[in-house]
């Protein structure tokens, strides 16, 4: 399995964008979880998870800075 692509994701909607976030966040709870309880899961996982979630609140963070900016404009 290969990493996502940031650009997988550039296309998503403002509200999608915050979905994807939360289901994101409540995917790696659920994998530390695991781990903390020692359940069977892919360790591999998680680090693919965090990079999906850096990706997603990366994207949500320019388009917040983009948003505020041409409100200061206008």
């Amino acid at each position: 399995m290969s990493f996502p692509k940031f650009t997988e994701i550039s296309s998503l909607s403002n509200s999608e964008l915050s979905e994807k976030i939360i289901e994101t966040e409540t995917q790696l709870f659920n994998l530390r979880f695991k781990k903390a309880t020692r359940q069977n899961f892919k360790s591999h996982e998680i680090k693919r998870v965090k990079l999906r979630l850096a990706q997603l609140k990366t994207l949500l963070t320019i388009r917040l800075k983009n948003l505020k900016v041409e409100s200061s404009i206008i």
